[in-house]
């Protein structure tokens, strides 16, 4: 992992009242949590963003958003600007998930003009790329990641400069709420795979200092054996974010 810093980011997805909120993330900001080993982040829905801001000012908790629109402001009913995200106290934004991709039809492209807007008004992206069974199947995985990759980063790759402190996740879509997960060899395959191509499209630091999380069925009871791949990161936490004691089991994975 070099001396890359583990992040244990939770994605809660449209779950949880505004009181179910607000114990979870007092039972997550009271927990004994080593920051020098892992940080943590919690993306809530957007009207429970306000909740988290409050409940964790002062902690070294990050909040992040869900997704994002990619103008400032404008005749875009429904959606949420990044300056809106900056006000509601996020740091950083997921960008690109699966589920944006296959349920809402969001293209590289779109995802592209989002991460270049988010970095644009001070937010970290955390840009997700992944292959459907299918895909897998047909052994197209290291194609449609490439792919990925090359057009959700093509306004940095254009310039040959990445910010340091984007972060990119692989979500293997068969392994998404399936209950399935990718073996941590498979895993580590595809992230070595995306930091020989980050090598390769920008320079060997910037290949060396990104963080690379992991995202597809993350659970306690594998997230030690994940982390043990040299080029693991971190997670990208969905069902398991939303109890306390699993969550708080895997962002403490530097215990086992």
């Amino acid at each position: 992992m070099e001396n890359r810093k583990p992040l244990m980011a939770a994605n809660w997805k449209m779950n949880l009242s505004l009181h179910e909120a607000g114990e979870l993330l007092t039972e997550i900001k009271k927990a004994e949590i080593d920051f020098n080993k892992a940080d943590v982040l919690v993306a809530p829905p957007f009207t429970t963003l306000p909740l988290a801001r409050d409940l964790l000012a002062g902690t070294a908790i990050h909040v992040a958003g869900q997704n994002m629109h990619w103008e400032e402001a404008g005749a875009f009913t429904g959606e949420v600007s990044p300056l809106m995200l900056k006000e509601a106290g996020c740091s950083h934004v997921i960008l690109g998930h699966s589920e944006r991709r296959a349920l809402f039809f969001e293209t590289s492209t779109i995802i592209n003009n989002k991460a270049a807007a988010a970095v644009e008004t001070g937010l970290i992206p955390i840009l997700c790329i992944g292959e459907t069974l299918q895909q897998r199947e047909e052994k197209k995985t290291f194609y449609i990641i490439k792919e990925q990759l090359q057009e959700s980063l093509g306004s940095f790759s254009q310039k040959t400069v990445l910010p340091k402190d984007l972060i990119l996740a692989y979500e293997p879509v068969w392994a998404i709420g399936t209950g399935k997960t990718a073996s941590p060899q498979q895993a580590q395959e595809v992230h070595a795979f995306i930091r020989s191509w980050l090598r390769e499209t920008f320079d060997n630091n910037t290949g060396k200092v990104t963080t690379i999380l992991y995202g597809g069925s993350v659970k306690p009871d594998n997230i030690r054996e994940i982390m043990a791949q040299p080029d693991i990161d971190g997670a990208l936490i969905g069902g398991a974010s939303l109890k306390a004691d699993s969550f708080l089991s895997i962002v403490r994975f530097y215990e086992g």
